[in-house]
């Protein structure tokens, strides 16, 4: 490991641990989960009546997931025609992240919120990292992996050349998780502690590929970005 790469993950591993805690903290011991999903769950019906909505289901769940993974297969076909290293990593950082969280999700205990008896259900929540109860119901419901899809796209700020460009994908990233995560909270699928675990899980599994995949820029790239560091600069 190069020394500005040591820097990196030390760097990365403190935001890691301190997101990992403030996460853990305002879910445990707040009602945030509970009071948002409140607010799209009808108690006349006991149900989400947003649950089938069609433009959830097309705009949110399918066109801007599909959306996503045709720009990981471009970008991936680009890397490989034009041998790019940078583009090649940030798209395995990317396809790596949404399915780290996909295949935790499909191993987890936790039910979705319409399957909680709470919401019209017949299973029993328990808090993350407790002991599962007695009726945990499906399961197969944290982290959020529809999200994940979307926070992955910040995979893509350490192929930007400049600071500036590497902080709009980075915020362009999240700010798609937190909307394609919303979606589904609002049909009852996800809390949002599912959602914000998603986006710690991806930038961990980012993080990770970034470590492993060290880039070195060559004399070219060195004299075009020497007066534009940006974050592919950072790890190599």
């Amino acid at each position: 490991m190069l020394p500005d790469q040591t820097g990196f993950l030390s760097r990365q591993l403190l935001l890691l641990g301190g997101l990992a805690l403030l996460l853990w903290f305002t879910f445990r011991f707040t009602a945030l989960d509970a009071w948002l999903a409140g607010l799209y769950f009808d108690s006349a019906s006991r149900s989400f009546p947003l649950k089938d909505a069609q433009w959830l289901e097309w705009f949110n769940h399918r066109l801007a997931k599909y959306l996503i993974i045709g720009f990981a297969v471009i970008s991936g076909g680009r890397a490989a025609c034009h041998r790019d290293g940078r583009l090649a990593r940030s798209v395995v950082a990317l396809a790596g992240a949404a399915l780290t969280v996909s295949l935790l999700k499909a191993h987890s205990a936790h039910s979705c919120p319409w399957d909680l008896a709470a919401y019209g259900g017949h299973a029993l929540p328990f808090e993350l990292f407790a002991t599962k109860s007695a009726t945990p119901g499906p399961g197969r419901c944290f982290p959020g992996g529809h999200a994940a899809t979307g926070f992955a796209l910040m995979a893509m700020a350490f192929t930007a050349p400049t600071w500036q460009r590497a902080r709009l994908w980075l915020a362009g990233g999240f700010a798609c998780g937190v909307l394609m995560g919303w979606g589904q909270l609002m049909r009852g699928a996800h809390f949002l502690s599912h959602n914000l675990w998603s986006a710690w899980l991806c930038w961990a599994v980012i993080v990770l590929v970034m470590t492993l995949w060290p880039q070195r820029a060559s004399v070219t790239q060195a004299g075009q970005r020497e007066h534009a560091p940006g974050p592919a600069q950072s790890t190599k």
